[in-house]
């Protein structure tokens, strides 16, 4: 079987889709697959729409020698590669890993509702009505829709595709340890967060609740995006502007050494499809405390493998860093039961997944 993966991100981009599709290139030949990856970063350059055109024709182009046409988003690659596909008679499916509209809506068309809201409501501008109907033609297109977790299953069935036809198929946690990585350099104790600095990230939130306390610890925030220079000047304006360091966005490898040292990673999130993220926190045995949002209780048990608090709560965020001590009892029990549940969430079984998904239902 010979699969043409669009994928819209490829190392050494970051973010989840650059992952996936490289997770895929590497395991699927040792299962009798053989792969051509089709990166967006190859048309990147061009003006919008002809990219587009441009990224459609190589799909279409390397998918005629192939069995089967699967496309990491439902969009910027989702899109193009559906048409690609359709045109040579091959089998599409596509990966979902996100509400593209919703996220766009958020960021640039005034959308303030959560994702729940927001595939209930229909009055939005042309420019985000026009991204849902992109994405669940996508979807209504696609032999079956895979996505990481049983939050975005829901999410999708609700543009109206049947359940049966979305797989649900866990991102793997990584095979990694804490002894793998040097600590940074950071003087003393810390915590650390790590997003796109976007608006339904409630970074704000946690630089104040470490800025406004009597918290000695450092907090580091890892990422960049549209809300850096709001939340700088927040991390300056505030009583203790030296508990906070900004990185910007670092390699994997740096990422992962202050994950691993860190006492807690903290995640304020109005919206998570799976965060990867968790899974490498929990892998290294970093606590986690992160809201209940998207597919985050999934992956974190309040009290178990980590903490839940409301988003943008303040006086919450707070008292769950404050809690989540390596000293402290409830440290060791997150630690040795988040290290126990990824052990369900291996490469080899998301490999599996992912074949029997992309096998054509008879």
């Amino acid at each position: 079987m010979k699969l043409v993966l669009a994928t819209p991100l490829y190392p050494p981009e970051a973010g989840g889709p650059a992952t996936f599709a490289k997770t895929l290139e590497e395991e699927l030949p040792k299962h009798g697959w053989a792969v051509e990856t089709i990166k967006f970063a190859d048309v990147r350059y061009l003006p919008k729409f002809l990219r587009h055109i441009a990224y459609m024709r190589r799909v279409k182009r390397a998918a005629r020698m192939a069995d089967v046409v699967l496309a990491l988003d439902p969009v910027s690659v989702g899109l193009p590669a559906c048409i690609a596909a359709k045109m040579v008679g091959k089998p599409f499916y596509v990966r979902i890993a996100g509400d593209y509209a919703w996220e766009q809506g958020v960021q640039r068309f005034g959308v303030k509702e959560t994702l729940d809201e927001f595939v209930e409501r229909t009055k939005y501008s042309l420019s985000v009505r026009l991204l849902r109907a992109v994405q669940t033609f996508v979807a209504r297109n696609a032999v079956r829709v895979i996505v990481p977790s049983l939050y975005l299953r829901h999410i999708i069935s609700r543009w109206g595709i049947a359940q049966e036809k979305i797989i649900v198929a866990y991102n793997a946690a990584p095979e990694i340890d804490k002894a793998m990585f040097a600590r940074p350099e950071v003087d003393g104790a810390y915590i650390v967060s790590i997003a796109r600095l976007v608006p339904w990230k409630g970074m704000g939130a946690v630089i104040t609740a470490v800025t406004g306390s009597v918290e000695s610890r450092t907090l580091v925030i890892i990422g960049d995006g549209p809300e850096r220079g709001r939340l700088e000047a927040e991390a300056r304006n505030s009583k203790h502007p030296q508990k906070v360091i900004f990185t910007g966005n670092l390699p994997h490898e740096e990422t992962m050494r202050y994950l691993a040292h860190a006492d807690s990673f903290v995640l304020d999130t109005r919206y998570e499809g799976l965060s990867h993220l968790i899974l490498e926190a929990l892998a290294l045995g970093t606590p986690v405390a992160t809201t209940n949002a998207g597919g985050n209780p999934e992956l974190v048990k309040d009290g178990d493998t980590g903490l839940i608090f409301p988003y943008e709560n303040v006086d919450a965020i707070r008292e769950c860093i404050g809690r989540l001590r390596p000293e402290a009892e409830l440290w060791k029990v997150c630690t040795a039961n988040g290290r126990a549940l990824i052990g369900g969430f291996t490469k080899d079984k998301m490999i599996r997944e992912v074949i029997d998904a992309l096998s054509i239902p008879k």
